[in-house]
């Protein structure tokens, strides 16, 4: 899928849709820095625990989540945001519906 164009009003919540018992997601813009996606999860979806090379910042848009790092919960809601350091094991589980955007950038 391409990469939105440059300077353009994007509305993120229409950008991604939920579909039934899956994670949909819709990559923003991509560089050799890092990249931005847009991520919609059905509730009780979830990305297993496993590590990334780059810092990133989950950004949730709509519905509630659970982000694990080194092993410690946080629920985060609409609005919320959390860094996710690299190398660092972190887990995302949808305890309903919800929508994020993910930056990762290259340490």
């Amino acid at each position: 899928m391409s990469t939105a164009p440059m300077s353009t009003v994007l509305q993120l919540e229409a950008l991604v849709s939920y579909q039934e018992a899956s994670v949909v997601s819709r990559q923003i813009t991509k560089a050799d820095a890092g990249n931005v996606t847009l991520f919609a999860f059905d509730a009780g979806q979830e990305l297993s625990e496993h590590t990334s090379p780059y810092d990133a910042l989950v950004h949730v848009l709509e519905g509630r989540a659970e982000v694990r790092i080194a092993g410690k919960p946080s629920i985060l809601g609409a609005g919320d945001a959390i860094i996710m350091p690299a190398n660092v094991p972190h887990a995302l589980r949808a305890t309903g519906r919800f929508k994020m955007l993910l930056t990762m950038i290259q340490s």
